[in-house]
């Protein structure tokens, strides 16, 4: 593999201008952020929930790069027909214009006649308003589906990948709860056979990219990542990341790509052989980021034990990465505390990496950062640093700005939560390569 240069960080949320910003609707729970950037240009979905249950998606957008939002703006026009949680967020992106603010395109699960699909709204006016949704092209067939993410190619157009369980809906062996991979008892297909009918599907939002299967055996119900590249004559780069279901039940991250826009995707090669034997779903999948040079990052999460008779086994965050998504580097470890779970990862304009997670502490969650350095012989290495140190925090959410990186993330539980955005005062300060 070609060398690659990791950039060490300073951050910390003291050195960010003043505390987080809060983001909400009185009267709602607001959870599950995602967030995008153009520049100084912010945009943060989120999910509010009416304590009937019923959710909305809202925006909010921000010209300053997250140090300050406008009123959130409610995205759909239905009411209450959000379908979101922690691994299947309202996904926002952004599409460059010159002269102009970025459009927004936000993504969300919503219950169809036959099962779950995707709606895709659109704003032209800086986030002011949002056109009605409209189906993602192929997302509206029988049964459940969802998980989805989205990525924006250079050229502008948005392209969505997601986990879909349509043909479950023709076996009627199958058992009917998506999460019930292990409900594979006596005379029923084992997790690995059920597996094999979890599709994961790529379209364009446009329809200029026919829906289709990438691949069966996905673990459903864990996050999935995309990401949209510069490519040659023959199209954009198109990398996709997923976790896998391996024969023996083993739960791995997966990966594929494509070098013509999304016509043809290579076969999905294997990240890391963790072997994390599971009957069921982790809910928790991969996060990744492909910086300027194309060398892509994924981290996630999986189980290991220690070393000895009685060492008992927990959930570690792993980190490798890829020059030409052919194989990727053997794991390193991200340093966290307590139980870490669901990591995002961001890589800035000149390939620093920022890593964000929550994790157990005092019997709550917290939200923790690490940033990227190379040791002497060139191997990453991560430095940690917890972001929030009371309350509940879960599901952090990153973006790369002009200047730095802004994390998003929900803070508290029920009807009282919010949405806690902080610049996390990153500067560069040194660089080793190998």
């Amino acid at each position: 593999m070609r060398s690659i240069a990791f950039i060490a960080l300073a951050a910390s949320l003291s050195a960010a201008a003043g505390a987080p910003t809060e983001l909400g609707v009185k009267g709602r729970g607001n959870a599950t952020p995602t967030i995008a950037a153009d520049g100084q240009f912010v945009a943060v979905a989120w999910g509010g929930t009416l304590p009937s249950g019923a959710t909305d998606v809202f925006t909010a957008v921000s010209r300053d790069g997250g140090r300050a939002f406008g009123a959130p703006v409610r995205v759909n026009k239905i009411d209450g027909d959000a379908k979101l949680n922690g691994e299947q967020p309202a996904h926002v992106a952004l599409i460059p214009r010159a002269g102009h603010d970025p459009a927004i395109v936000v993504v969300w699960t919503t219950t169809g006649a036959n099962g779950t699909k995707l709606l895709q709204s659109r704003s032209d006016d800086g986030g002011r308003s949002f056109t009605p949704g409209i189906v993602v092209p192929g997302s509206d067939a029988a049964g459940n589906r969802g998980w989805e993410a989205i990525a924006v190619e250079p050229g502008g157009r948005v392209d969505a990948v997601w986990l879909d369980h349509r043909e479950m809906v023709k076996d009627s062996s199958m058992p009917a709860s998506h999460h019930d991979h292990a409900a594979a008892s006596a005379g029923k297909p084992d997790g690995v056979a059920m597996a094999q009918q979890s599709k994961l599907y790529f379209a364009s939002l446009d329809g200029t990219a026919a829906p289709r299967a990438l691949t069966g055996g996905v673990c459903y119900c864990c996050k999935t990542a995309l990401v949209g590249g510069a490519g040659g004559a023959a199209g954009s780069e198109i990398y996709a990341a997923w976790r896998h279901v391996y024969p023996g039940n083993l739960r791995d991250m997966a990966f594929t790509m494509s070098r013509d826009g999304g016509r043809t995707f290579a076969p999905p090669v294997r990240v890391s052989e963790d072997k994390w034997m599971l009957e069921g779903c982790p809910d928790d999948g991969p996060s990744m980021a492909v910086d300027a040079q194309k060398n892509i990052h994924i981290v996630w999460p999986t189980l290991v034990t220690g070393a000895g008779a009685d060492a008992e086994s927990t959930i570690a965050l792993f980190y490798a990465m890829s020059t030409d998504g052919k194989r990727f580097t053997a794991r390193e470890r991200v340093p966290a505390e307590g139980i870490p779970h669901h990591p995002r990862i961001a890589v800035s304009r000149d390939g620093a990496l920022t890593v964000a997670w929550d994790e157990a502490a005092s019997g709550s969650r917290r939200i923790a950062v690490a940033h990227g350095a190379a040791d002497a012989g060139g191997h990453p290495r991560f430095r940690r640093e917890a972001i929030t140190t009371s309350g509940a925090s879960i599901y952090p959410a990153l973006a790369v700005t002009a200047d730095g990186v802004v994390a998003a993330w929900t803070s508290g539980s029920s009807v009282t939560a919010t949405i806690q955005v902080a610049r996390l005062g990153v500067t560069r300060s040194s660089e080793t390569s190998r």
